[in-house]
This record gives structure tokens, sequence and C-alpha cells, in this order.
């Protein structure tokens, strides 16, 4: 059985309290907390086996490697990858995605090309693609999202054709919590040659992935979102894909050899692992996925569809409360807002309440702007998030409102 309780004694900061209050965290989607066997894994390395992975003969090197290749195997695993070289460890979904658009994108893009970008995405998985159609000469295509947040999978037929090269979509909004299908995405664009790029920072967490059964080339995550360290994230790539692309940065570990003449690199993944690895940071995420494997996904969704319903239920008695994304099978992210009360007024006063939500552009500004709206309010739920926690949420909300109006 799921024992939400117990799940919470693995997690010391929500025992803290705040202004005197239990602490409400509701702010999972900016970055998750940690179960003690990740903190206890880094502590413990750091104690007591520190040392630079893929150089050294010592013992204390020789474990360390060890260490950081099995995690990269097990993430492997864990997201149905069809081999650990798939597995690039960088320094969170931020880098995986610049590492696609540079390393891909200045190889296999040019002038009169161009790439689609869905209107739900993370600043993450837009810009790096501006930048890199400034520089090639391609052209940005959006692919919308409707008012309830579905993407508007019956236009890609009117956005893609012979000169996309990429897709670039996420696998659940990080502001509407939309799930979508990506499968009729994946179809269009393999039919007309172009590769997708997936940001699954809050698919992998709210639903889990199977890189292999949804045919995405490139997905990326990052480690502080599931339950893991900062400073960590990866992407996988097809491995041809991979070894068609040059390297991104240049330095140590990533080279086979170096002369003044030329330069040779390493097999993938370290061709894209330049430098010291955060080989601590890749360690601690696969403790994280190990944390994560300990469940069974169907009822780690389970627990956060409830307690998304809810929040939706008693939400919606807050006179003049609207909640953005309504699509069915969303994730537990409920972004909203209260006509008359600003989002940023709206959290402080929730924050003196022991309750932490996100408020702003949540790093979506086109979502914002589809909406007509400066910021929103977002609760960002989690496996470790209880009924009387939503309970909390709703009544703080109603009692800012009568503070506000």
């Amino acid at each position: 059985m799921f024992d939400v309780d117990a799940i919470r004694r693995e997690f010391p900061l929500l025992g803290r309290e705040v202004y005197g209050k239990p602490l409400v965290y509701l702010d999972s989607g900016a970055t998750a907390q940690k179960p003690l066997q990740v903190i206890e894994t880094l502590d413990r390395l750091h104690r007591e086996q520190n040392a630079n992975i893929h150089r050294g003969v010592h013992l204390l090197a020789e474990e360390m490697t060890e260490r950081y290749e099995e995690a990269r195997a097990r993430i492997a695993a864990w997201i149905g990858a069809a081999e650990k070289e798939e597995i690039v460890f960088t320094a969170g979904a931020t880098a995986s995605l610049n590492t696609v658009a540079h390393a891909w994108g200045e190889k296999f893009v040019g002038p009169g090309d161009n790439i689609v970008v869905s209107e739900l995405e993370h600043h993450s998985n837009i810009v790096p693609w501006q930048l890199l159609a400034e520089r090639k000469g391609a052209e940005i295509r959006v692919l919308p999202f409707d008012d309830e947040g579905a993407l508007r999978i019956d236009l890609l037929p009117s956005l893609i054709d012979d000169r996309t090269r990429a897709v670039a979509v996420t696998q659940a909004s990080n502001t509407l919590g939309t799930r979508p299908d990506l499968r009729p995405v994946v179809e269009a664009a393999h039919a007309a040659g172009a590769v997708v790029v997936v940001d699954g920072c809050q698919g992998a967490v709210h639903g889990g992935i199977d890189v292999q059964a949804l045919g995405c080339d490139f997905y990326a995550f990052s480690g502080h979102k599931l339950y893991g360290p900062t400073g960590i994230g990866v992407l996988y790539g097809k491995r041809s894909l991979l070894e068609a692309m040059p390297p991104f940065m240049g330095g140590g570990d990533m080279v086979d050899r170096v002369t003044f003449a030329r330069t040779t690199f390493a097999p993938v993944p370290l061709k894209f692992e330049a430098g010291t690895a955060n080989f601590i940071g890749a360690i601690g995420l696969g403790e994280a996925v190990r944390f994560m494997q300990r469940f069974d996904p169907a009822e780690i969704d389970a627990h956060e569809t409830a307690l998304l319903h809810r929040a939706e239920v008693r939400l919606r008695e807050v006179d003049g409360l609207r909640i953005y994304g309504s699509v069915p099978g969303k994730c537990a992210i409920l972004s909203f807002n209260v006509e008359g009360v600003h989002p940023y007024d709206m959290g402080m006063i929730l924050d003196k309440l022991g309750i932490a939500v996100r408020t702003g552009q949540h790093c979506a500004e086109p979502v914002m702007d589809h909406f007509g709206v400066t910021g929103m309010c977002r609760a960002s739920l989690a496996l470790y998030n209880t009924l009387s926690e939503v309970d909390a949420l709703a009544d703080g909300v109603q009692r800012a409102v009568r503070m506000l109006r």
C-alpha cells in the first residue's frame, strides 16, 4: 500500500516549521525535497569515497568510477534506453537541451530550415532553439495550445514539412500540468525526417518514461525535480544521433588523443562529458531513481491525482478563482489566479501561513501571454503531499482573499 505518512518520514525537511507553523511544501515543480537515502549517500560519498572518476588507478578512483557508471546504467534502465551509452550526464535539463541545440543543431540545421516548438514549453526548450535559428538563419514555428491547455495536434500538418529539422515538446507542462499525447507528434516529425526533443523534467516525475516506447530522439530531465541533487541532469539520445554529433565542449575526459595537429574524441557518452563530471551528483541521482523504483508508478499517479482532484474541488469554492489547464489526465500541477488579487500578494500571505507555492511566470512566459496574465500562483504536488496539506492551501487562499479584498 502507498503509505504517505511513512514516505514523509524519509524527507527530513518536511518536518520543519515556517513562521511557527508546519511547513506545507507545494513547490516541488521548482525543486523537490530529498529523501534520506539521497542525503545520506551524498554525505557518505564525501566522507568515505571522494575521488575523481575515469582518471586514477587507485582504489578510491576505481570505486567512484564504478558507482558513477552504475548510476548511468540504472538511469538507462529506468527510462527504457537501449543501452547505458545513450545516457549523458549534464549540469541539468537546461544544459541537456542546450547540448542538443548546439551539438546536433550546428551540424544538422541550416538556412531555410525550421524548428517546431510547442507553446507549452519552459524557456529552456524555447531559447536554445531561438539562438540556433538566429545563428543558422532558420525559422521557429509554434505549435499552439487551446484555452484548456491541450496541444493543437490538428495543426501539425500545417507546421511540419520537409524543411523541419526538429520538434521540441514537453512531456508534461510545468505550468498547466498538461500531459500531451506525444505519439502523433513523434509520428509526424519522423515522417518528415525531423527529430523529436522532449523536455521530461515534469514528465519523468509524474508518470515516468519509456523512451523507446515513446520513440523520441532526445529526452532531457534534471535531478533536483526528481528528488535528487541539484546541478545534475540527464540527456538521453539515440546512439546513432549522439555518434553523429560533434562535441559541445572540449576539455578533459572527452578526448581520445590530443596533439597540436589534431584531437580525436572519446566514444559516446564521454564525448559529451568534458571536464570533471558532477560524479557525486550523478550517483545521488541514481540513488533518487532507486528511491522511485521502490514504488508502483500507478500508485504514485493515483495518489497525486487524488491530491489534484481535491485541490481543484476546494479551490473552485473560492469566488473569482480561475484554474488554468483543464485537460483530462493532467499531472499534479495546478496554476491559478484570483480576480483582483496579485499572485505575488497571494504567495506572500500563503508563505506567512507556512504554505510554499510558486508565483510568477514559471519560466513559461508564452503561456502567460496566451492567457493575458503577468503571472500565476502554482501549487505543484508530489508523492509526499497529503490531503490535509491541500485543505490547508484552500483555507489559506480563502483567508488571503478576505485580507486582500
